[in-house]
């Protein structure tokens, strides 16, 4: 599933909708993370607080009756792409750090994390990170031989 532009359009709007309910202007004191639930029948994009408090919704309708087997994966996907594309505006947000934006499904199971805000961490995509451990195994037996 590649996602139109009016699905792009309809996600920064709903993550700049969050942004704005941290606003930068006040000091970091709410500590939370934003759990963005996706229903894949109705196309619902809601975001949410660790309290469970709703921030925003919206109908993603390129989502609506997406049968693909690989629905949550392709949607982490595209909702990591955008707030890469956003990064200016949610790591300003006035929430204490680090904090994470989650993707979850609509019986509240976490899917995927999709973006960490931290001062001195960065999650990476997990092609980027594909043969790390091969790469530090083979580095550690070459230390180790020395």
């Amino acid at each position: 599933m590649k996602a139109t532009e009016q699905t792009l359009q309809q996600i920064e709007r709903a993550i700049r909708k969050v942004a704005d309910k941290f606003p930068n202007n006040t000091e970091d004191s709410v500590l939370t993370d934003i759990h963005l639930r996706v229903t894949q029948e109705t196309g619902e994009l809601v975001a949410f607080n660790d309290d469970d408090n709703e921030i925003t919704r919206c109908i993603i309708e390129q989502w609506i009756d997406n049968k693909d087997d690989n629905f949550y994966e392709e949607v982490a996907t595209v909702l990591r792409s955008v707030l890469t594309k956003q990064k200016n505006v949610i790591e300003e947000m006035s929430i204490l750090k680090p904090y994470s934006f989650v993707l979850e499904d609509d019986d509240h199971e976490h899917i995927a994390e999709l973006y960490l805000v931290d001062d001195d961490t960065a999650i990476m995509d997990k092609e980027l990170m594909a043969g790390l451990d091969k790469d530090l195994d083979s580095f550690l037996d070459k230390l180790l031989k020395d």
